[in-house]
């Protein structure tokens, strides 16, 4: 293992890091064994070498299937782009051959070419249906993909570039349900979606992202090739993926557009029932408040029930699939791909509000129009409260699984983490949800855990300040204490500055208020592309970038144009987030300590993220405030600093000003 290991690091141009070796020599252990693994590696530690390696030597000695998961297209790429082709060819005499790998990705993210040739376009929706300009803009990106589709070899849509709208693009794409399948699709031996299945049938590894391994454990059919050992990267984030994937949705539009597509094949009247209950749904959910449902509203029931009797007429209605015309047969799949959605979704919320609070397994909440971005129609949604009962049966229960990441000790150890996974704690039994692993989990599956640490010397290299002189953060915004702090350090660093902002209110407040009090050039997510400005700030030392959520875990700048991260307060979950607030309740309808379990793991997984946006390399130095004075003073602060790496800290601002100039003048 370490023989290849250094063959594969050289062919990088990198150097063999002690972390690495550990976790290489892990995974080996794991993939012999069986036992599930849980890898805590620091950013600079080269994870991904230290797992590719022992899975790809596996792969080939086995002639069997290893699957790669990840929750960015970034780290796909780097792995499809950059570090399997260099392994590809450095680790080939070592193994006996070149080991082979491919990319996976659920079937809608490539083009449908019997839906482009048989021009079943999606109903529009509502908000598009009124708008011309929305209708003209598809009409040009619809156009585009048709003459697309004589360029690409994949069909995928990431490699179009630059991108279409997701209006657009469903026009050109179907689901797995609404496939007609390779052997009865005219298309089916040029199809794009089983082209890339059966590249990926004939790999030693298959890097695929958490949407799709989720499907494929979750669903009740196959959409991975058989596999024997399932690697996680990202593993912070599986969880959230698994939860979305297993999030339903009802909206009266989806409805319409259910209703339209079965009306082209049953009769009218049966198809007007449906329309009819959606119509109902709409005027229903407007009279809904917004946010969580403990109870069934009255009017609600009556709704879903006539939903869910008008749906199953319509599948009746559709009979067989009897006809050898295509165009029927893919008419009569898209009609009952949408049919049994809107049928299943309303079955799911008939049962949600069953039991006692305490022993529900899903939350239900109306969600309204955010204000950002297009007007999004009122919806009904239904989440699971836990999925790791599902993973625990579904993922560990039948495949070895290694999961790793920068971020897995919260509070110190791997506990929340593997409670969210479904895996038995290290130290002891611990607060359930309903629809959690149980606490007779104790006893398996078998896993262990490894923290290798990092390369980075944080103590030495990064300054961790605690503004416990601010006031507590309030609910009108910034107060105009975080400003003044905020605009002292940023002229400290000269620019150098990532904002990382609870919110975008508060992310615009910064912005618009500083933009009047300093020269420094100021970026706010929104007004451009992410990418975009995360570019202009690489480039320019004398910025600073302001922003929300996703630049918590997205944004990678080494070198000096990144010396200051702020942290305007502790990232709870908002008190209103029906998910979070459930978890919760149910947490707490247990005995359990809710607050701790569930809102501050989850400010710690994402303090972690934050904070670690400021060491990328080895050189690397700098500061991260957090303006938020309950990290210093609260009784859960010293859970929360505990998720972060051991950086030198300290409370005193003349302090941090003065060692944030000199990195200024030493950068210049």
């Amino acid at each position: 293992m370490n023989e290849l290991l250094a063959t594969a690091v050289g062919a990088v141009g990198g150097s063999e890091r002690p972390g690495q070796v550990a976790m290489a020599e892990a995974v080996g252990r794991s993939i012999r064994t069986g036992d599930h693994l849980a890898v805590q590696a620091g950013t600079g530690t080269g994870k991904s070498l230290a797992y590719l390696v022992p899975a790809l030597r596996h792969a080939v000695a086995t002639e069997g299937t290893v699957v790669v998961s990840t929750a960015t297209i970034a780290l796909q790429r780097q792995l499809i782009d950059r570090d399997l082709p260099r392994l590809e060819k450095a680790l080939a005499k070592e193994l006996g051959r070149k080991p082979t790998f491919a990319i996976l990705k659920g079937r809608r993210n490539y083009l449908c070419l019997n839906k482009l040739d048989s021009g079943m376009e999606d109903e529009p929706d509502d908000a598009v249906l009124f708008d011309p300009f929305a209708v003209s803009r598809i009409g040009r990106e619809v156009t585009r993909l048709r003459e697309w589709v004589s360029d690409t070899e994949t069909g995928d849509r990431d490699e179009l570039v630059p991108g279409v709208s997701e209006q657009a693009w469903r026009q050109v794409a179907v689901s797995a349900r609404e496939c007609l399948g390779k052997s009865r699709c005219p298309m089916g031996a040029d199809c794009f979606a089983e082209k890339a299945r059966e590249e990926a049938g004939r790999a030693d590894l298959i890097v695929t992202n958490h949407a799709l391994l989720a499907i494929d454990a979750l669903q009740g059919y196959q959409v991975l090739p058989e596999h024997d050992l399932v690697i996680v990267d990202e593993a912070h984030d599986l969880v959230d993926r698994v939860t979305s994937v297993a999030t339903a949705e009802l909206t009266s539009g989806v409805v319409t557009a259910a209703a339209r597509r079965a009306a082209r094949i049953v009769d009218q009247e049966i198809a007007d029932r449906l329309l009819e209950a959606g119509d109902g749904l709409a005027l229903i959910m407007d009279d809904l408040p917004v946010g969580r449902l403990d109870e069934m509203p009255k009017p609600l029931s009556g709704t879903l029930t006539a939903l869910r009797d008008a749906a199953h007429a319509c599948i009746t209605g559709l009979g067989s699939e009897k006809s050898g015309d295509v165009d029927v047969q893919t008419a009569r799949k898209l009609a009952l791909s949408q049919l049994e959605e809107v049928h299943d979704t309303a079955v799911r919320l008939l049962d949600a509000w069953d039991g006692d609070v305490s022993q529900r397994r899903d939350v239900v909440w109306r969600t309204g129009d955010s204000g950002m971005g297009p007007p999004r129609p009122p919806t009904i949604k239904v989440a699971p409260l836990a999925v790791s009962g599902l993973l625990r049966e579904r993922l560990f229960g039948q495949t070895t699984t290694v999961l790793t990441s920068a971020t897995l000790t919260l509070g110190g150890n791997f506990d929340s983490m593997a409670r969210s996974w479904g895996l038995p704690p290290e130290n002891g039994p611990s607060e359930q949800l309903p629809g959690a692993a149980t606490e007779k989990s104790i006893e398996g599956p078998k896993w262990t855990s490894l923290d290798v640490g990092s390369p980075f010397d944080h103590a030495r290299k990064g300054i961790l300040y605690l503004a416990k002189h601010l006031p507590p953060p309030g609910r009108d915004g910034l107060p105009p204490a975080y400003l003044d702090e905020i605009k002292e350090l940023m002229e400290s660093a000269g620019g150098r500055t990532l904002g990382l902002f609870s919110s975008m209110r508060a992310a615009k407040q910064a912005t618009e208020e500083l933009r009047k009090r300093t020269s420094l050039e100021i970026l706010c997510q929104g007004e451009d592309s992410t990418a975009l400005l995360v570019r202009k700030f690489a480039e320019d030392e004398a910025t600073c970038l302001f922003g929300t959520l996703s630049l918590w875990q997205g944004v990678d700048v080494p070198g000096p144009s990144l010396q200051l991260v702020i942290v305007d307060r502790i990232p709870f979950p908002r008190p209103d987030d029906p998910l979070a607030s459930a978890r919760q309740r149910a947490v707490e309808a247990r005995g359990g300590n809710g607050f701790l379990s569930v809102a501050a793991t989850h400010a710690a997984l994402l303090l972690a993220q934050g904070t670690g946006r400021l060491l990328r390399s080895t050189d690397d130095r700098g500061v991260i405030a957090i303006l938020d004075p309950r990290l210093a003073t609260a009784r859960y602060g010293g859970f929360l600093r505990s998720s972060l790496p051991s950086y030198w800290t300290t409370s005193d601002p003349e302090v941090v000003r003065a060692a944030l100039g000199r990195l200024d003048t030493s950068a210049d």
